[in-house]
């Protein structure tokens, strides 16, 4: 049973590789899948063959397996052709070396070797699978598809969801620079600052309440005391996180020791107090404080 003939006018080592795989899954599943190659005028046409009929669900596979090859293809077209253009043009503003770091983070993105953390990874995602759709449909339709002819006509149809995959990318550079930048700006602070406290001890309880002690007293009263945002310093929560990092900028402590930094409700806050106070922060997870806030006891 014949099911596609693949045109290419070049050797294309991603074509090869991709019927490999392909072949290899399918002879898990003890399918065999035939090749047969030819060559006219340097114009390669390879058939894909099978040993029977496939359903409907494995012949959805085997389209998107080759819906992946061209996928892949059209990708690396994108890349050499058109991203730094696109780029220059919507995002002029920015530096050579900074469209670089963001071409490369794209193809990466593109070719979805990225973590799903955030929206925009799901976003990313999503369209990803949508164009993989439109490929595989388009594949569903013919029994041969022309690589080359792909690619040069309808790339176009590709390219509003390929330039907004791009456009998250650089949403997520911008995010991180003013971060980074916002770091820098409060490591500046701290370091001109006049430490008030020795050490600190933040300790975050089952709830996700933040308590402030010295090396032997709650003070957290006494922290919080200038900051008329704090209305109910003994029930602290992950809304007020810019409190505490504004009471821990004015106070500048020496040593900052965190106690079940895993009850944090916000991961971002103990992040950005590592990244400020860096070798001054210390983690706990041991001490009779620790163990009692694990033992669901969190009177401390």
């Amino acid at each position: 049973m014949l099911l596609l003939t693949m045109v290419y006018n070049k050797e294309r080592e991603n074509v090869i590789q991709g019927i490999q795989e392909l072949k290899e899954y399918f002879r898990h599943k003890d399918v065999f899948i035939g090749i047969y190659e030819s060559i006219e005028s340097d114009t390669h046409f390879l058939k894909l063959f099978c040993d029977r009929e496939m359903s409907n669900r494995l012949m959805n596979i085997f389209n998107m397996f080759i819906a992946n090859i061209i996928y892949d293809i059209v990708i690396d077209e994108f890349y050499k052709n058109d991203i730094l253009t696109f780029l220059s043009d919507e995002y002029f503003f920015l530096r050579y070396e900074e469209l670089e770091e963001i071409r490369l983070e794209s193809i990466n993105v593109l070719k979805g070797k990225m973590e799903i953390v955030d929206d925009n990874s799901i976003f990313c995602i999503n369209k990803r699978n949508e164009m993989l759709d439109k490929i595989s449909n388009c594949i569903n339709e013919n029994n041969e598809i022309n690589i080359d002819g792909f690619v040069t006509f309808r790339i176009k149809e590709l390219l509003p969801d390929l330039e907004s995959i791009v456009d998250k990318v650089v949403e997520k550079y911008m995010v991180e620079k003013e971060y980074n930048e916002f770091i820098k700006l409060l490591k500046y602070f701290v370091e001109i600052q006049e430490s008030k406290i020795e050490c600190l001890n933040i300790i975050i309880d089952s709830q996700g309440n933040y308590i402030i002690r010295d090396r032997q007293e709650d003070i957290t009263d006494n922290f919080f005391r200038d900051l008329k945002e704090l209305k109910c310093s003994k029930n602290l929560n992950s809304g007020l996180d810019d409190v505490l990092i504004s009471a821990l900028i004015t106070n500048s402590p020496d040593r900052i020791i965190i106690h079940c930094a895993e009850n944090c409700r916000n991961p971002e806050l103990i992040e950005t107090i590592e990244k400020v106070f860096t070798d001054r922060v210390e983690f706990c997870n041991s001490c009779a404080t620790c163990k009692s806030i694990k033992n669901n006891f969190n009177r401390v």
